[in-house]
């Protein structure tokens, strides 16, 4: 089966490259060509058929579908660079689907098509008993919601064989941004290992059951947890320690638990811990660890200093 996916070198599509590999895919990439995408696809030298373009080209869009079999869509423009830069995002998110749907139809015989969502299109739902099941109604919150909702749209209504996985968070080691501090520490939150994630895709595109659904994927019981405990988790295992409570918003937010239990017993995928996931990552981050610990004190100002919450406790405190 040849396969193509897009954004192959970023949060999850690595993971997905690799374990479709596994899986007997002969596998086709389409990723923006800068350092860090060719630097990771260096890993994969000979294995795959890297092709470098824009999705928000159809012309080269057209190229990459051309003879495939499946299309695993997972480029996307994530918050909060698709807050900073709405249209940008907006002709990646929903621009470059609709490139990809046009070249499917196009082709002799039409590729199925998998796309990536997101547990954000649930919107704030603290104040309802969790978990979030699959036909929960949906709230458009920000640019990125409305991106992920509208292509969710355009693929069930294109007559393709379709897929659509809304995810929850996949935890990597990001720079920091003050939209960390938006989250109200007691939120509940679900994470899922990359890997976990990847055997999921790669399980329904071999699962005929799986098409012709919108499915929730996420690490299950083990990684239900709130947001405290993945910051922190993460912080504490940089090193850093955790941030006072005040520096956070608590204003609701767009996370929540996910019922996985179809999902999980058709796919089978669910292998990781929360506490497996904050270990792997943190394994990640290498030497960066120890500069974290030796700059400690000067790591936990900087990270306070985007906090507007905290600006504004220390105003009212008169520090």
């Amino acid at each position: 089966m040849r396969t193509l996916i897009t954004g192959a070198f970023g949060n999850i599509g690595t993971a997905v490259v690799s374990e479709l590999l596994r899986s007997g895919h002969l596998v086709r990439t389409l990723d923006v060509r800068q350092p860090r995408t060719e630097r990771v696809a260096r890993q994969f030298l000979g294995r795959i058929e890297a092709r470098w373009g824009d999705i928000r080209s159809p012309d080269e869009v057209r190229a990459a579908v051309q003879g495939v079999d499946t299309i695993v869509h997972l480029a996307a423009i994530l918050p909060p660079l698709s807050d900073e830069q709405p249209a940008l995002a907006e002709a990646v998110n929903l621009g470059g689907t609709q490139n990809l749907i046009a070249a499917a139809l196009a082709q002799p015989v039409p590729p199925r098509f998998f796309f990536a969502s997101s547990f954000d299109l649930f919107g704030p739902t603290m104040h309802l008993d969790p978990p979030r099941r699959a036909t929960d109604p949906i709230q458009i919150t920000d640019h990125y919601t409305r991106h992920k909702a509208a292509a969710e749209a355009l693929i069930q209504q294109s007559g393709l064989p379709w897929a659509i996985a809304r995810f929850c968070d996949v935890p990597v080691m990001r720079a920091p941004h003050p939209i960390m501090f938006e989250i109200p520490l007691d939120n509940r939150f679900e994470v899922i290992h990359p890997a976990d994630a990847a055997l999921a895709v790669s399980n329904l595109l071999s699962t005929p059951a799986g098409w012709g659904q919108l499915l929730l994927i996420g690490g299950g019981a083990r990684c239900q947890i709130r947001y405290r405990d993945y910051l922190f988790g993460m912080l504490n295992a940089m090193g850093i320690g955790a941030l006072p409570e005040a520096a956070f918003s608590t204003r609701p937010y767009v996370t929540d638990w996910l019922d996985t239990t179809y999902s999980q017993q058709l796919l089978r995928y669910q292998r990781h811990s929360f506490q497996e996931i904050i270990a792997d990552v943190t394994r990640g981050a290498g030497g960066r660890r120890y500069a974290a610990r030796l700059a400690r004190p000067i790591i936990r100002r900087r990270l306070l200093a985007m906090s507007p919450y905290w600006r504004a406790a220390q105003k009212q405190s008169g520090r």
